[in-house]
């Protein structure tokens, strides 16, 4: 888990989400925002708010950000008990689109009410489904009364319509009960006597009708407001005739009463439960559950969804916290098999190159900031105890070539890679001289500095299908990933060739230019040191000369590849002209930087640049064929060993 992403627009790219990345989609301060399953521009939204203490509902406009207000009975009864109301609606009410027509929406009171005409009007569809105990829904809050709708008793707390079958509604009440409708609330059945071992008076905080299954549901109630801090969570599979008690694995404690229950999207049988102190998790649809911590604090769980076409599990805490566990795809795959296997490589979700996008400006000491994942693709593998040497992976394209290899971890248990969906970056510059006019400028202790300011070229892997291979114990595990355009971007697919067709060009320059640029700095670091070798006496003299002559037609040929008075302190940029290898840096940063096609200038900049190159890798072949030939010809007169113009670090 991390801290949850901006809602309406946390940066795909990774980064951090700025409190100004979140907006209001009206409502109050507690309550539902439900976004439209078919159109996510519209957001339902149920509230308290200003003036009223429950019933309002609000449609909100992602387009213009106006919202109008459909309070299914809009009468002020602030500072009214729950006796006196027409409607009994808890601050919390709960809000359901129905998963089989968008356009049908329930909402609870005691009773359960539907629209179908976006809020215009509102029906009931059932009878009063709470206990009514008048004795409860009097006078609150001592000496200074309190009564604005979240102490409301005999309330329906929690609704959820069967996805498999249409009519089929479950109701839950604060006052303890449960209730279900198989024809879309023309009978209701109280099912509350069926759950073995359920004291009175808990809240059913949640019900979790199931996607597989018309039959199955699965409820999780809190009766901590009556001091039993047990957690009571239950299964049906017959429509409420029988339940199941399922809460193997969760620990007694002050702080285990149940929230909330969820089943994956993607799994039969994996369910995720949030406590007042924790979360789990139950591969066997409940009949064990075991933590699902990892850096999670120990927060009230109170809400949980999952993202299906991301595979992300979203919790919202008590204290107003978002937590986001990116990519479940390895739980979903989990079997008995794989934990007894050596390893197991999961098939990896599909990985969208999302290009950079304007985000909203934020404070840097803003402590409410949040956290987005790291950017490209989710490679999860598992580890069997006692797996004996390294784990390596690499992300080989369609014809077969490795595109990128990858630090992998040999710990047991599921392991995470992060592919940045870029392929190996050109080839490091290594200095081993000093800046002109700069010997206090030091080299590492491997004799040499990387060059400041350098741009390595790393390509933005196209779209296409490509192979993780992971290599552990002398055996190989693949898994194809799917590497997609961003579905926000205007730039084509053939576009997106176009360009990686120039940028595998600028890369191929760049590794050749860099190649020269090590092969004169290492021969210039081996004339300095057979200066220093050879001493300072007269009849050296001749290959001290011979040396200054060709370490200078070497500086010649190099100044044009990179500036060689950069320091790294300070501004050298705007101090000393860039060369050739900035150059193509800086122009392939602007090629990639979009998904459209090189324009004609670029690709003028490109030719010119790649004809400067051939022109200086020219002129550093005839200087070793020729200079350098000659040199070491006159080293061999002195019996000096040969300077070694090969040896490409």
């Amino acid at each position: 888990g991390r801290g949850g992403r901006g809602g309406a627009g946390g940066a795909p790219s990774g980064g951090p989400i700025a409190r100004s990345a979140w907006h209001s989609v009206t409502g109050g301060e507690s309550g539902f925002a439900t976004p439209d399953p078919e159109d996510p521009n519209i957001i339902w939204s149920s509230a308290s708010g200003s003036g009223s203490v429950g019933g309002i509902v609000t449609v909100f406009d992602e387009r213009n950000h106006q919202a109008r207000d459909v309070e299914i009975w809009p009468e002020l009864v602030s500072g009214a008990t729950a006796a006196e109301v027409k409607y009994r609606f808890n601050w919390e009410f709960p809000i359901l689109i129905s998963p089989h027509d968008h356009n049908k929406v329930y909402a609870g009171s005691q009773y359960v009410h539907m629209t179908t005409d976006q809020g215009q009007s509102w029906k009931i569809i059932s009878p009063d489904l709470t206990r009514n105990d008048k004795s409860r829904e009097q006078f609150s809050g001592g000496l200074t009364g309190d009564n604005i709708g979240v102490e409301y008793a005999g309330v329906v707390f929690a609704l959820a319509e069967s996805p498999k079958q249409a009519g089929v509604i479950w109701a839950g009440t604060n006052d303890g009960l449960v209730q279900i409708t198989r024809d879309g609330g023309k009978n209701w059945t109280n099912v509350t006597g069926n759950i073995p071992g359920l004291p009175e008076w808990g809240t059913v905080s949640n019900i979790e009708a199931s996607r597989y299954d018309a039959a199955t549901a699965y409820i999780t109630v809190d009766l901590h407001q009556v001091d039993n801090r047990d957690p009571f969570v239950y299964k049906t599979t017959d429509y409420g005739k029988t339940w199941t008690s399922i809460v193997n694995g969760i620990p007694h404690s002050m702080l285990s009463y149940a929230h909330c229950i969820r089943e994956d999207p993607v799994r039969q049988g994996l369910l995720f439960l949030g406590t007042e102190n924790a979360m789990y998790v139950s591969f066997d649809d409940g009949g064990h559950w075991q933590p699902l911590q990892s850096n999670l604090p120990h927060a009230p769980a109170y809400w949980i969804a999952i993202q299906p076409h991301f595979h992300d599990l979203v919790l919202a805490t008590y204290g107003r916290g978002f937590w986001i566990m990116d990519d479940i795809t390895p739980l979903e795959q989990m079997t008995a098999q794989m934990l007894e296997s050596d390893a197991t490589l999961f098939a990896p979700r599909d990985a969208y190159r999302f290009r950079n996008a304007t985000q909203s400006e934020g404070m840097q000491n803003d402590p409410t900031v949040g956290q987005n994942p790291p950017y490209g693709a989710s490679i999860n593998y598992f580890l069997k105890p006692g797996q004996r040497g390294p784990a390596r992976m690499a992300i080989v394209d369609a014809g077969g070539r490795t595109v990128r290899t990858l630090t992998a971890s040999a710990q047991p248990g599921i392991n995470r890679v992060w592919w940045d969906l870029r392929f190996e970056p050109t080839r490091q510059i290594r200095l081993r001289t000093e800046p002109l006019y700069a010997p206090e400028v030091t080299l590492n202790a491997q004799g040499w500095r990387a060059a400041p300011g350098e741009r390595p070229i790393s390509l933005l892997a196209p779209p296409g299908t490509y192979t993780v291979k992971l290599t552990v114990g002398g055996k190989d595990y693949t898994q194809p990933l799917k590497v997609l355009k961003d579905p926000h971007s205007n730039g084509t697919e053939g576009d997106i060739q176009i360009q990686t067709k120039l940028m595998t060009s600028l890369s191929g320059t760049m590794n050749s230019m860099v190649d020269a640029v090590n092969q004169i700095e290492s021969l210039r670091a081996q004339l300095l040191e057979l200066k220093s070798a050879v001493g300072p006496d007269e009849a050296s003299a001749p290959v001290r000369t011979a040396a200054d002559q060709l370490s200078a037609k070497l500086i010649d040929i190099e100044d044009n590849l990179i500036q060689l008075k950069t320091t790294g302190r300070g501004q050298d940029d705007v101090r000393f002209p860039p060369e050739l290898i900035s150059k193509i840096g800086y122009l392939a940063n602007e090629v990639e930087g979009s998904d459209y096609q090189p324009t004609t200038q670029q690709v003028a900049v490109h030719d010119e640049l790649k004809e400067q190159a051939a022109t200086y890798q020219q002129h550093l072949k005839l200087l070793l064929e020729r200079e350098v030939a000659g040199f070491n010809s006159l080293l061999r007169q002195r019996n000096v060993p040969n300077v070694i113009t090969n040896n490409l670090p």
